[in-house]
Parts: C-alpha cells; sequence; structure tokens
C-alpha cells in the first residue's frame, strides 16, 4: 500500500544541507522560515531536521548541521544524497569571514555534491556594518568556486525574516532544475 500511494504523490523530496559557522544564524532562519515567528535556539550539537514545503510539488527535508569547529570536521558524511546547499555567513562577523570562507571552499570539493546549486545566504543584515552580498560573493570567491553549479547570494535577516523566502525559493528553483538534469542523464545512460 506504501508503495502505492507514493507512487500516486506527485511531490518530490529534495534534501538540502544548511551549514555556515557557528552563531551564523542557521537554526534561527529555518525555524523563522518554517514557523514563521522568532524562537531563542541554542548552538546545535549534532543537527536538526525539518521539512518545509514552498511549493506544492516539492518538499525540502533540510539537514541544519552544527557550525562548531569539531562538528564543522564531520560535515563530509552528510554530503551524500544532497540536492541543494544552503550556506549560511554571518556578515557581521569580520574576524571569522576567512574561516567560513575556506570551510565553504573544503564542502564544495565533496564529491557527493559535485554541480549541486548553492545558496549562500548573507545574514545579519539588520545589523550596521553588515558585509553586502556583494562583498561577501567577492571575499568568498563564489564565482570561482560555482562556476560548476548554479549559486546566488542573498542578502537576508533570520530575525525579521528578510530575504529568507528569497533564498528558499532561489535554491528551491536550483534544486528543481538539478533534479530535472540529473533524471535525465539516468534516464540517457539506460537507454
Amino acid at each position: 500500500m506504501g508503495l502505492l500511494s507514493s507512487k500516486n504523490s506527485k511531490t518530490k523530496q529534495a534534501r538540502i544541507l544548511l551549514l555556515g559557522l557557528d552563531s551564523a544564524g542557521k537554526s534561527t532562519l529555518l525555524y523563522k522560515l518554517k514557523l514563521a515567528k522568532n524562537i531563542s535556539t541554542l548552538p546545535t550539537i549534532g543537527f536538526n531536521v525539518e521539512m518545509i514545503q514552498l511549493e506544492k510539488n516539492l518538499s525540502l527535508t533540510i539537514w541544519d548541521v552544527g557550525g562548531q569547529e569539531k562538528m564543522r570536521t564531520v560535515w563530509d558524511h552528510y554530503c551524500e544524497n544532497t540536492d541543494g546547499l544552503m550556506y549560511v555567513v554571518d556578515s557581521t562577523d569580520k574576524q571569522r569571514l576567512k574561516d567560513s570562507s575556506r570551510e565553504l571552499e573544503h564542502i564544495l570539493k565533496n564529491e557527493h555534491i559535485k554541480n549541486v546549486p548553492v545558496v549562500l545566504l548573507a545574514n545579519k543584515q539588520d545589523v550596521p556594518g553588515a558585509l553586502t552580498a556583494e562583498d561577501i560573493t567577492r571575499m568568498f570567491k563564489v564565482k570561482k568556486l560555482c562556476s560548476d553549479r548554479n549559486w546566488y547570494v542573498q542578502p537576508c535577516c533570520a530575525i525579521t525574516g528578510d530575504g529568507l523566502m528569497e533564498g528558499f525559493r532561489k535554491l528551491t528553483g536550483f534544486v528543481k532544475s538539478h533534479m530535472k538534469s540529473r533524471g535525465d542523464r539516468n534516464k540517457s545512460r539506460l537507454n
């Protein structure tokens, strides 16, 4: 029975990996998007998994993995079967931007997410002195690092929700296109 009902369902599932350094705002923005309200979050030890459906035919399973230094060493283990990467940057934490950029560069080299679309969220835009999306694009060398995939840098504020929906909609569009092209490639291999 389970197979029959899943065949009738037109909703596709996409696995999204939500990464970034600790205190970048990953969990805050995830729950702002899911619950449409602010909740107090604690540093994520391990991971949170939430499902969000922005469109009727695509459901996103979002893996919010902790960003503490010890957790970053296991990020690679979460990459398999990933359809999209959402990377959150604290646009006000200028002291750790190099660390964040280095971590993004490292994760993009993972074979399991080769060609997977990426959206960077330039978070904390409500704070005076926050770097712009253009600054983040340049400092993180996104054009070079993501030349083999769809990418976008979205300014946002996890607390107010500004820019979150736009960023996730952009990623959703990229993911749908990526899943379709991957499906087309798989079909051509079978023929």
